[in-house]
């Protein structure tokens, strides 16, 4: 059994991640490559720069979110001190990314436990993340929820059940997010390879293939249908 497969076998047990609808005219597509002209006026090492222009990016659509990234070949991680300390360029993202104001709640999309939470402290990181693992008879998958704020944290333990719409967390601000407008990082993740509480959700391109098989379409669950 697929991914793909199992949650086509449970669609109607997956719930909305947020009290609005990422479809229609609440949600646009972002573009975080190099092919946005945009990008190359702002100085992304300044953090409250980069959250304007995201900010009036939505606002001058009309729309409540930003939404997109996965395996798009980024160009915003140049700044950040984590991604250069690489041998070879870290830039293909592995989720989806739902920009929106900071506070916004995420709710669990469906019935998991906690796997595993942290604070991924480092800027250019996650800031507060969440693991769930889930299970769809024998398959068992995981998915990450970044750039969270603090307080999502309160109250975990490994093994704490969700059911498909429980409150999960709200988004977090910079620079206690990990230093990055206000966003989701959404990624789904069979195997964990061990890690915990955190879990590339940038790879190389030499690495591709692997992650791309590990960490399928984030939007088998969102659901985005401009995506």
């Amino acid at each position: 059994m697929t991914l793909q497969q199992a949650l086509l076998q449970e669609a109607e047990a997956i719930a909305p991640m947020f009290s609005f609808d990422l479809n229609g005219a609440n949600s646009i597509v972002a573009d975080c490559s190099k092919q946005n002209n945009d990008l190359e006026q702002i100085d992304l090492s300044d953090t409250a720069a980069y959250a304007r222009y995201s900010k009036a990016y939505r606002t001058s659509a009309g729309a409540r979110a930003a939404v997109g990234g996965y395996l798009e070949r980024r160009v915003i991680y140049s700044p950040k001190k984590l991604f250069k300390m690489e041998e070879e360029a870290r830039n293909i993202h592995l989720g989806i990314d739902v920009s929106t104001e900071a506070g916004t709640i995420v709710y669990c999309p469906f019935q998991a436990r906690i796997h595993s939470f942290a604070d991924n402290d480092e800027s250019g990181d996650y800031g507060p993340t969440i693991v769930l693992e889930h299970r769809i008879e024998s398959f068992v998958f995981h998915s990450l929820y970044g750039h969270l704020s603090l307080d999502s944290l309160n109250g975990l333990h490994i093994g704490k059940p969700f059911e498909a719409g429980d409150y999960l967390g709200r988004l977090g601000n910079f620079p206690s997010n990990g230093d990055w407008p206000p966003h989701l990082h959404f990624q789904l993740i069979i195997d964990m390879e061990g890690k915990v509480g955190d879990y590339p959700g940038v790879c190389a391109a030499s690495k591709l293939d692997f992650y791309q098989q590990n960490c399928p379409d984030p939007n088998l669950i969102l659901r985005i249908d401009k995506l």
